[in-house]
C-alpha cells in the first residue's frame, strides 16, 4: 500500500512548488523536480537518484510504476497523489502522471571522464562548450544536440541559470541526464583544457577561418556563445583558432544551438562517424 496525499496544504507539495519555482530552493536544498516517464527514466539510467516520486494512478499505469519502482534506488519513496494535485504540479498537461525529487549531482569540471584527476584518458574527446547562455530554451536544443553527437562532454562556462531549471529539463527532453555535464568560469574551463592538451576552436568572427577547413580529430573543444554578446575576450585570446560558419544571407545570425550543431557534426564526420 501506498503513502497518499490527497491536500494542496501537505508540506512536500509546497516544497515541490518551491523547487520548481525557486533557483536558491534548489541550491539549499541540492533538490530537483523532474516531470515525465521519459525524463525520470533517463535520469535513473543517468544515476541521478529519487528522494520521492509521486504518482497519479488514474493517468500512470500500474505497470510503469512497477518498473520504475525496479530501476530507481531503493530508498526512494513512492507516494500516491490525486489528479487534481497532479495538475497543480505538472507544468505539461502531456506528462504522463508522474514527477519525482531528485537528488543534484555536483557539476564539476574535475569530474569529467579526460580530466586530469581521473582514470584512464579518453584518447581524443570532443567536447562542447557554451558561454553565459542565458535562455533555458537555448540551453535545452544545445544539449539535444550535444546528445544526437554523443560527444564526451558539455561544459557551461558562467552559467546565468542553473542546470536543474525545469524549464531547461522540459526543453531538453532528458537530455540534461544524458550527457556528461560540468560548470564553470572561463578561466577554469580553459585551465582545464590546456592541462588535458584539448584544442579550442572559438566560433567567433575576428581572425577565423572557415570551420571545415579544421582538424577536429585530436581532442577537440568547440566553444560557441550567445547570438546577443558572443564569446568573451578571454576565450579569443586563449583559442587555438577562431572558426566561422560563412554565411549567405541578409543576416548574419544564426540560432546558437543551430551553428553548434553545424560544428559538432563536422567534427564528427572528420572522426568517421
Amino acid at each position: 500500500m501506498h503513502k497518499n496525499i490527497t491536500s494542496f496544504h501537505n508540506p512536500l507539495i509546497k516544497q515541490i512548488v518551491l523547487l520548481q519555482e525557486k533557483s536558491r530552493e534548489r541550491r539549499k536544498t541540492n533538490l530537483f523536480i523532474i516531470e515525465g516517464l521519459r525524463e525520470i527514466s533517463l535520469a535513473i539510467k543517468g544515476g541521478y537518484l529519487l528522494k520521492t516520486l509521486l504518482f497519479c494512478p488514474e493517468i500512470i499505469p500500474e505497470e510503469e510504476i512497477f518498473a520504475l519502482k525496479e530501476s530507481a534506488n531503493s530508498e526512494a519513496e513512492f507516494i500516491e497523489i490525486t489528479s487534481e494535485i497532479y495538475e497543480k504540479l505538472a507544468y505539461r498537461g502531456s506528462s504522463e502522471g508522474v514527477l519525482a525529487i531528485a537528488n543534484t549531482k555536483e557539476l564539476n569540471i574535475s569530474n569529467l571522464p579526460f580530466g586530469s584527476s581521473q582514470g584512464p584518458k579518453l584518447n581524443s574527446p570532443l567536447v562542447l562548450i557554451i558561454e553565459a547562455p542565458e535562455k533555458p530554451g537555448n540551453i535545452g536544443a544545445l544539449l539535444r544536440t550535444a546528445d544526437a553527437a554523443n560527444v564526451d562532454a558539455v561544459i557551461i562556462a558562467n552559467p546565468k541559470t542553473d542546470m536543474y531549471n525545469p524549464n531547461i529539463i522540459r526543453s531538453s527532453v532528458g537530455c540534461l541526464f544524458t550527457n556528461k555535464i560540468a560548470t564553470g568560469s572561463t578561466t577554469e574551463i580553459i585551465s582545464f583544457l590546456k592541462e588535458n592538451n584539448i584544442n579550442i576552436y572559438c566560433a567567433a568572427l575576428q581572425a577565423s577561418v572557415t570551420y571545415h577547413t579544421c582538424d577536429f580529430k585530436k581532442a577537440t573543444a568547440i566553444v560557441v556563445g550567445t547570438e546577443a554578446t558572443g564569446l568573451s575576450e578571454e576565450w579569443i585570446e586563449k583559442s587555438t583558432q577562431n572558426i566561422i560558419i560563412p554565411m549567405q544571407g541578409e543576416i548574419d545570425s544564426m540560432n546558437v544551438s543551430v551553428a553548434a550543431g553545424i560544428l559538432i557534426f563536422e567534427a564528427k564526420r572528420q572522426r568517421g562517424f
